[in-house]
């Protein structure tokens, strides 16, 4: 059945690594809801929800490279320490920086007496996810929210402040 209005669905999720360790879950009893085809969750896995009904259940495996992409030795970076300066360090710490025009999380590995190394890439880059997925609900997106480009809550009424 195809449709020419995009649909909000709204989802319960569980997600684990390929070691069965629980990464992430939904809160209980508040689904996330999203607006189809704008990008707001992993396309890879939006591609397998909107192929389901209300009520199903699935389990979705993702590989590393369809989800946050493959752990890149490209995204380390060392930076002298003074450039930093400004920061407080701390070993695992994430800072944002302003990079090309885009702000980056980054994360600190190592701490030198002259230098900081710093990792780029998403913190499940490289880690095969399984999602386990329950869609609660499926309805029309209204036109606020094919404007606004979002989902306002589970049933279209959440405003903004």
């Amino acid at each position: 059945m195809s449709t020419t209005h995009p649909q909000v669905i709204a989802f319960t999720y569980t997600l684990k690594n390929s070691n069965g360790e629980v990464l992430d879950k939904s809160e209980p009893n508040q689904p996330m809801p999203f607006l189809e085809g704008r990008q707001q969750i992993i396309p890879a896995l939006e591609a397998e929800l909107v192929k389901m009904q209300e009520g199903d259940k699935k389990e979705i495996m993702l590989a590393a490279k369809d989800s946050y992409g493959d752990f890149r030795q490209d995204m380390i970076m060392e930076v002298p320490k003074e450039e930093l300066a400004h920061l407080k360090l701390d070993m695992g710490a994430h800072l944002q920086l302003q990079m090309e025009s885009q702000q980056r999380v980054v994360k600190v590995v190592k701490i030198s007496d002259t230098h900081v190394t710093l990792d780029g890439n998403h913190p499940l880059a490289g880690v095969d996810l399984i999602f386990d997925v329950e869609i609660m609900l499926i309805r029309e997106a209204t036109a606020d929210e094919v404007i606004h480009g979002h989902a306002h809550g589970l049933h279209g009424q959440a405003h903004h402040h």
